[in-house]
Formats: C-alpha cells, sequence, structure tokens
C-alpha cells in the first residue's frame, strides 16, 4: 500500500455537493481540498425532467460573496426565471458556481478518515494519505435512503427506491405502484405517468398536502420575505422561527417538536396538481405485506386490498444512520 502524506492542509471537505461546495467557499483562504465528484448525487440520483420544490429565492448555494445566488447565475446567462427550477439549471448553476468558488477538486475516493497526531488522516482509492487538521464531511443523503421492512424480501427489479433512478422513462409500458406522499413521491408519479407508466400511488395520511396556498403566497412580492424566511422551510411565519437557531432552540421542546412537524412534512408543490389529474391516488392506507409473485409484487393493504404491479417505487424519504458513511471509523 502506496501512503504519501505531505504537508496536513487546513480542511479537507468530503462531498462535491450544495453543502461541500458552500462550505469551500465559506472557507476561502484556507488551505482546502474538495474530494467528490461535483454535484454527482443530483445528477445521478435524481430524475431528468425534473424541477426543484424549493423555490429559487431558497435554491442559491452559500457563499460570503452576494454575486454568486442562483438569480446572478441566471442573469449571467439569461436564463428563464419563471415557473419551478429546472434539476438541469441547478445543475448548471452549480458547476458556475464551483467555478468560482472552490478550489480544484479531488476526485478520488476516500476510503477512510481516521484521526492522527496532527488531526486527521484521509486514505484514498489510489493508496496515498492526506493529511488535514480538519475534516467537513458533506456526503449527502444517499446512503439514508429509508426503504421499510415489508419490502425487505423483494430483489431490486421489483421494488427500488427513487434514489436509485436517474431516468424513469425505463418503466414506460409498467404497471408501477408509488409508497409516499411527499414531492418524491407525487412528481416521480407524475413523471412515470407522463413517460408511459400505469401508476398509482399509496399513502398512509388521508389527503396529500398541497402546496397551493404556499404558491400563491411566495407570489406576493415584498410580502413574501415577511412571510418566509430565506431559507424558506416551513409554512408561512414558522418558516423564521425554523431559520433562527438561537431563537429556536429556546422554544420548549413540546412545540419544536410540532413546528419541526408542520415545517417538514410530506408535501408536494402546487404545479404538480394539473399532472396528476388522472393517476389514482389510495390514501389513508399503507402495506402490510409485499411479497413476489409470478415476476409481479404482491401488495396487501391494511383494509385488505390487494395490489399486483410489476414495479414498487419506494418514496419513502431518508433516516440518518452515521453507519452508513463507511469512511468514519466504526
Amino acid at each position: 500500500m502506496i501512503e504519501r502524506a505531505g504537508k496536513s492542509r487546513d480542511v479537507a471537505i468530503v462531498g462535491a455537493g450544495p453543502y461541500g461546495l458552500s462550505a469551500a467557499a465559506h472557507l476561502a483562504g484556507l488551505d482546502v481540498q474538495v474530494f467528490g465528484h461535483p454535484l454527482s448525487f443530483w445528477r445521478e440520483h435524481m430524475p431528468r425532467g425534473m424541477f426543484l420544490r424549493s423555490p429559487r429565492a431558497a435554491s442559491s448555494l452559500s457563499s460570503p460573496n452576494p454575486s454568486l445566488r442562483l438569480q446572478d447565475y441566471e442573469r449571467e446567462r439569461r436564463a428563464d426565471s419563471d415557473g419551478p427550477l429546472p434539476l438541469e439549471t441547478f445543475l448548471a448553476y452549480g458547476e458556475w458556481f464551483q467555478v468560482r468558488t472552490a478550489p480544484p477538486i479531488d476526485t478520488r475516493e476516500i476510503r477512510l478518515v481516521e484521526r492522527d497526531r496532527a488531526g486527521f488522516l484521509l486514505r484514498l482509492d489510489d493508496g496515498e494519505a492526506v493529511r488535514a487538521r480538519r475534516v467537513v464531511v458533506a456526503l449527502g443523503i444517499e446512503p439514508f435512503a429509508w426503504r421499510p421492512p415489508e419490502f425487505a424480501g423483494l430483489p431490486p427489479e421489483l421494488c427500488s427506491h427513487s434514489v436509485d433512478h436517474s431516468d424513469l422513462g425505463r418503466f414506460a409500458g409498467t404497471e408501477v405502484c408509488v409508497v409516499g406522499a411527499g414531492q418524491s413521491a407525487i412528481e416521480s408519479a407524475a413523471l412515470l405517468h407522463e413517460a408511459g407508466a400505469s401508476v398509482q400511488v399509496i399513502a398512509r395520511g388521508t389527503d396529500v398536502n398541497w402546496l397551493v396556498r404556499s404558491g400563491w403566497l411566495h407570489r406576493l412580492g415584498p410580502v413574501r420575505s415577511l412571510l418566509y424566511a430565506p431559507s424558506d422551510i416551513g409554512p408561512a411565519g414558522v418558516s423564521w422561527l425554523v431559520h433562527l437557531p438561537s431563537v429556536f432552540r429556546r422554544i420548549p421542546r413540546p412545540v419544536q417538536d410540532r413546528l419541526a412537524v408542520r415545517a417538514i412534512r410530506p408535501a408536494a408543490s402546487a404545479w404538480l396538481v394539473p399532472r396528476m389529474t388522472d393517476v389514482p391516488l389510495i390514501i389513508g392506507r399503507h402495506v402490510l405485506s409485499a411479497s413476489e409473485s409470478d415476476g409481479r409484487v404482491e401488495l396487501t393493504l391494511d383494509d385488505g386490498t390487494r395490489l399486483s404491479p410489476e414495479h414498487v417505487l419506494l418514496a419513502t424519504g431518508y433516516r440518518v444512520d452515521l453507519e452508513r458513511y463507511t469512511i468514519l471509523p466504526q
């Protein structure tokens, strides 16, 4: 094994997505090395044709330079800034941001991050090692994709997670059940339907939380900034409490929990409503069991309903489990 660790860098950033690139922008002036493939999660694990749920004002990467917002990129490129934000535009903006803020990115894979006497030692996939006084782990949420245990026995050709796909067109002509009721579930269902799949959605809740009122309030011009914080997480008013951690942490914990659920509950953008007109929604139901039968999935719902789709797409979100970051010592 080759190991050539030269001078120690000030900071190593593991991950080159929005958080990794934003961290690099804020650490300008230090000796920083970013490792990863820029925006690879968004490029390889988000479906073509997707639009971001977050409005443009809340979709900029963070930088101390105020002229590196998404609005600045679109103005420079004279890009269309009306309507929801396309994934392709966000990717192009991320590349534009990276060129202007981050040092050259090292695309070698980090195998392990270990402590040593001077800070940390990062072991790379080619046998080399890099020392750093500090390490920022910005690996994203891909390893945390939540797959409910009811589906554990199904092979990937019959059951997959939304994170597994960058092109839902492969399901054209296929009968698909989407499990979930958030943006990922509803937009995936719309994309599947438009690609020619036969789709239905199964959701535990008694209704889909359509962000119709939120969409209307976001069009109120200057009033919008009074109702929604720049981070734009949560409903009007609550958004500012979530945006100010020094205030939020002083709120009694039971109230915090209620506000958190209100701020990050599953919901779908208003602009998806017309695209879902012809997609059946099975609401207020959950899957009790799932098994393979003759190349299909046999689903039994809690009311006894049986379904037999050709594929199940889990849009069931993410659950953080740091043990899934295999570069960290267990």
